[in-house]
């Protein structure tokens, strides 16, 4: 099993390792579009003004890209480490001991606006790009990453779940014929009905990850992470074809349809 989850704009500051090497991240099909993407963007930097200019910032945001510019140079950290916010803060890769680290390391890919999807242990600069800027010399961020990146996603072991917001989705598109799901994150309500979250959307697709990696899950199906889920508080259902519905507060997941070993889950559209 591959989880695909995306980057946070907040970053955690400093790092003690080397200088990222760009061969050595996961995904090294990736590093011609990485080597480009580093490039425009540390030219971009030498100048702030314009910098702040292109990528929209304000005068706070444009302080926390002062590490644009040395990112070829400075320290690093795992990924895992390096994001924050809402769903790494639930995450809490740090606080995990390194058998759950380890199980992060193997099952876990971040999509990035920067470098495309890294491993979660991959050691990364801090840095600030999202997925809708676009940087000067270069396509729109969509057209320089979704043909490349969805190459290199094609032989991941499956299943893959995308835990990614739209946007980077977009970047990196699971090819079609793989065994996929995208996981939408709801509240359920009075008789069954259910509504998208959005803090707690990201709260709760952390505290699952956690969970996984806690428990070194081993999930060989789509079916079998259904079953996996509500042995441990998360309910998994069917949603369009291609997604599934994570019920934020746990529940019983919906039985298997279609006979013993049947998946659940809608295959992804073409």
């Amino acid at each position: 099993m591959k989880i695909l989850l995306p980057p946070s704009e907040t970053k955690r500051p400093g790092g003690s390792g080397a200088p990222m090497d760009l061969g050595r991240l996961a995904l090294p099909a990736l590093t011609p579009q990485r080597e480009e993407a580093v490039a425009r963007l540390t030219a971009l930097a030498a100048d702030p003004g314009e910098m702040a200019r292109v990528l929209r910032l304000t005068p706070r945001q444009a302080e926390d890209a002062e590490p644009n510019a040395r990112v070829r140079t400075s320290p690093t950290m795992p990924a895992m480490d390096r994001f924050t916010g809402v769903l790494y803060d639930a995450l809490d890769a740090r606080g995990l001991p390194e058998r759950a680290r380890a199980w992060l390391a193997d099952h876990v890919l971040i999509q990035t606006a920067l470098l495309g999807p890294v491993g979660a242990a991959d050691p990364l600069p801090a840095f600030r790009l999202s997925a809708g800027h676009r940087l000067p010399g270069l396509p729109p961020a969509k057209h320089h990453w979704a043909h490349a990146a969805s190459g290199a996603l094609r032989d991941l072991p499956g299943p893959v779940v995308d835990l990614r917001s739209e946007a980077y989705r977009d970047l990196a598109p699971v090819p079609a014929g793989a065994e996929q799901t995208f996981v939408r994150v709801v509240e359920e309500g009075p008789g069954g009905a259910v509504r998208a979250l959005n803090h707690f959307n990201k709260k709760t697709k952390g505290l699952f990850v956690r969970a996984l990696a806690e428990k070194a899950a081993r999930v060989g199906t789509l079916a079998e992470l259904v079953a996996w889920g509500a042995e441990h508080g998360f309910a998994l259902r069917p949603g369009a074809p291609g997604e599934t519905l994570l019920v934020a507060g746990g529940a019983e997941a919906s039985p298997i349809r279609g006979g013993a070993g049947a998946s659940p889950l809608a295959p992804a559209g073409p």
